[in-house]
């Protein structure tokens, strides 16, 4: 029964795939207008996406994995016994995390690993910190609507190797919500626009830096002068 399932599932998702329609360009204002997103299907193709931020990523493109912004917990029992007889036994709990990213994921959204997954019971498996500053090439973009055609646009992207050079034993990722992920940083763009909260960050250090003579005067006045656009922008 579960083959025939899984059979059925990559028959309509090949014959959906001759069926999409492509976006060439697609903004994060589009994906919260009803009036535009309410005529777009499940699964559309697009070419190159602008986020709330004006950062642009298009197919093609080689990004880097920056930073996990969340974690598992895992837990582990160890017991054992004293003595040679049944006395006296002991248990221990220990407790480990690692760094996982929150909006990337290991496999294809629908590949095949995907399936065998969702038929098994299992959850997606989230990519971990080791994969932090790989590069990897942006192979498809695709929308899909949170729930309903009523619901606003969210874009899943696909990563693929560069080089031939796989993700351990994937040879793709998904990044669940574009949006997120290049905004959190665990995308990160070659041309990725400073946001104005990073640049008043930044200032702010530099003036610290300024107050206990680490950069001078003139130093501090270049970067203010170059920060400045970003946070007087308007948004």
């Amino acid at each position: 029964m579960k083959k025939f399932i899984l059979l059925i599932t990559i028959v309509l998702t090949a014959t959906s795939v001759s069926a999409q329609k492509i976006i060439d360009s697609l903004t994060y204002e589009n994906t919260q207008d009803i009036k535009f997103f309410k005529k777009i299907r499940n699964r559309t193709l697009v070419k190159k996406y602008r986020t709330i931020n004006d950062n642009v990523v298009k197919v093609g493109d080689t990004i880097i994995l920056g930073t996990p912004t969340s974690q598992e917990l895992s837990s582990r029992t160890l017991s054992g016994l004293y003595g040679k007889e049944v006395k006296f036994g002991y248990s221990r709990t220990r407790s480990t995390t690692k760094k996982t990213y929150e909006f990337i994921k290991k496999g294809r959204p629908a590949g095949f690993g995907s399936i065998m997954n969702a038929l098994a019971g299992e959850d997606e498996i989230m990519a971990s910190n080791n994969l932090k500053n790989t590069k990897a090439m942006v192979k498809e973009i695709k929308a899909y609507h949170r729930g309903s055609k009523k619901k606003p646009l969210f874009l899943v992207m696909v990563l693929g190797e560069i080089n031939g050079r796989a993700f351990g034993i994937n040879k793709y990722l998904s990044v669940m919500d574009t949006e997120l992920a290049i905004e959190s940083g665990e995308i990160l763009l070659k041309n990725r626009k400073m946001t104005r909260e990073e640049a008043i960050s930044k200032l702010k250090e530099a003036k610290t830096l300024l107050d206990i003579e680490i950069i001078s005067l003139e130093e501090f006045e270049a970067l203010k002068n170059k920060l400045r656009p970003i946070i007087m922008e308007k948004k």
